[in-house]
């Protein structure tokens, strides 16, 4: 038998795998992202208070440990949506002190606009180039962790200055995230389409924050 024809014949169902999970964690990143969206909606209706720092990492490394725990389940499913939602909660208090401020519609919609851009341009041009971005993971895990730190010693100890550097090491670190997600949902080092979605879900609510915090900073309102 021809090798090239058995090349290709091993390569049909890689290929059909790849492009399910990518259709997949699309779909489930859209559905998400909208939930997300009706529960911060929520939130800014019923003005619920923030739940504080400890409540907020409680919540989502306890929902993040369970949707990795039942990644290959229906639970898994139940556990993203339960994520995704919280987040959206946390992010309505937020939102809510933001627009409250004299310019506060602007820098929403500002950080809103620039996210959407950012994500779109950054995870099709993953798609369409199909390079290779596997070799930013060390650098990403030791950097997001660096900037988690440095985030915490500003809020204790109330440096601004800090705070936005921080910020501004997020947006960086949160694009080479979907940069690198994306690479490795397309190149199979990534089949699992609940945890490409959360950690895409992740990166683009992280930008959010990040962005929105800087905008808010640069125009004089935060």
């Amino acid at each position: 038998m021809d090798p090239l024809a058995n090349t290709v014949t091993r390569a049909q169902p890689s290929v059909l795998a790849t492009n399910k999970v990518v259709r997949n964690t699309y779909i489930l990143l859209s559905m998400t992202l909208v939930f997300s969206a009706l529960t911060a909606a929520a939130s800014m209706a019923l003005n619920l208070p923030h739940p504080g720092m400890l409540i907020t990492f409680a919540g989502y490394f306890g929902l993040l440990f369970l949707t990795t725990r039942f990644k290959d389940s229906g639970l898994g499913l139940l556990f993203v949506f339960a994520l995704t939602g919280f987040m959206g909660y946390t992010l309505g208090p937020i939102l809510n002190a933001y627009l409250s401020l004299p310019n506060g519609n602007q820098v929403v919609m500002m950080a809103l606009g620039a996210t959407g851009v950012i994500f779109l341009s950054l995870s099709g041009y993953a798609l369409t180039s199909r390079k290779d971005f596997s070799f930013m993971g060390a650098f990403l895990m030791v950097g997001i962790l660096v900037a988690f730190l440095a985030g915490i010693a500003a809020m204790f100890f109330t440096m601004p200055g800090l705070s936005l550097a921080v910020s501004a090491m997020f947006v960086l670190l949160m694009s080479g995230l979907i940069l690198y997600q994306t690479s490795q949902i397309i190149h199979g080092g990534e089949t699992n389409y609940i945890m490409a979605t959360v950690t895409l879900y992740v990166s683009i609510y992280n930008l959010f924050l990040s962005l929105l915090h800087l905008l808010g900073a640069f125009s004089g309102d935060d």
